[in-house]
């Protein structure tokens, strides 16, 4: 079992930056692909970026692509979303989600955490 936990996020206003944490449990989370999604009232939730069990291959969503860094660190079972230049369209609630395969849609993650809001002010 491996369980999230997110930390970071806030109210910015607009091309502000966050940072947002996700802390994992469990002996196999070096082995997992993790992820971020956002969910923003009344649309479906959406891939935002992955990150290979390595660290090596990362992928990003073209919304977010050169602004948001995804990044982990395996001693610290922890993944990271740096966002900069941040939009008032980025706001959203933010997941971060495990899955045994690289993959962008919310179907192929197994664990989720509990979100994190993240409200961008114009």
């Amino acid at each position: 079992q491996v369980q999230l936990v997110e930390r970071g996020g806030g109210l910015v206003q607009a091309g502000g930056s966050l940072r947002l944490s996700c802390a994992g449990s469990g002996r196999t989370f070096a082995t997992l692909v993790m992820g971020w999604f956002r969910q923003a009232p009344g649309k479906e939730r959406e891939f935002v970026a992955s990150i290979s069990w390595s660290g090596a291959s990362t992928y990003y969503a073209d919304s977010v692509k050169g602004r948001f860094t995804i990044s982990r660190d395996s001693a610290k079972n922890t993944v990271y979303l740096q966002m900069n230049s941040l939009k008032p369209e980025d706001t959203a609630v933010y997941y971060c989600a495990a899955s045994g395969r690289l993959g962008s849609s919310p179907r192929e993650y197994n664990y989720w955490g509990q979100g994190t809001q993240v409200t961008v002010s114009s």
